[in-house]
């Protein structure tokens, strides 16, 4: 199968700035180790609400910094919970705390990834395909991760989300090769590996803690499953 790849298509959130984890549960985690007061069901509840809020909403602007949109989406969650929680939740108790700890672990996520694609850009082109909020060049440029891609695919822009896999389409257009020549790697089964192979692509499924724990009944779209990015090498 790597015979025939001639272009990678890498996803970016929980791929390549978790290791793998959920967005959701890399946060949860954050909130259970600076002992945040809250339960995993409302925070499930703030965490979705912040997500929905982004989307729907233009608050996240192009030149904001992967730091500033965190301290965004916590405050969103934080002040859902404070709403939520029945009084006695100071959410500017918590927040300075969770975001440091979340910053400090992408910093060195992005570290190791950086690393992978360094050495995988001198293999083949690489695209980057992502939900993301219409500042993804500006995240890459503050994580040393510039550059390595010959182009963008960000939702915010290109009017199409995940897991709808036209989205893969125009990665693969933006590679400007056959689908069938292109890898698609992403943390998502059900948002990357699913769509992308509907698109035609070859997937590696970077499985690691998922939103749920339910387990994927099905992983027959997946060609390759890895749980760490140097096992592409």
């Amino acid at each position: 199968m790597e015979m025939c790849i001639k272009g990678y298509i890498f996803d970016y959130g929980g791929t390549l700035d978790t290791g793998g984890c959920h967005w959701g549960r890399r946060i949860w985690h954050a909130y259970e180790h600076e002992n945040v007061p809250v339960d995993e069901v409302l925070f499930r509840e703030a965490y979705v609400y912040a997500e929905r809020e982004l989307g729907r909403n233009p608050i996240i602007q192009p030149d904001y910094t992967f730091r500033k949109t965190l301290s965004v989406k916590l405050r969103i969650e934080m002040e859902y919970i404070s709403e939520h929680i029945g009084g006695g939740f100071d959410a500017s108790q918590w927040h300075d705390a969770v975001l440091e700890r979340l910053y400090e672990q992408t910093v060195g996520e992005t570290s190791r990834s950086r690393e992978v694609l360094s050495v995988l850009k001198d293999r083949c082109p690489m695209v980057l395909v992502s939900n993301f909020y219409g500042n993804i060049a500006t995240v890459l440029g503050e994580f040393g991760l510039e550059g390595l891609f010959g182009g963008i695919v960000e939702s915010a822009v290109v009017g199409v989300r995940k897991p709808d896999h036209r989205i893969f389409t125009l990665g693969v257009e933006a590679l400007n090769l056959d689908a069938a020549n292109v890898m698609v790697v992403g943390d998502s089964y059900d948002k990357d590996i699913v769509p992308a192979r509907k698109a035609g692509c070859r997937t590696v499924w970077m499985r690691g803690e998922g939103w749920t724990d339910e387990p994927v009944a099905d992983e027959s779209a997946a060609d390759r499953i890895i749980t760490d990015l140097r096992e592409l090498l």
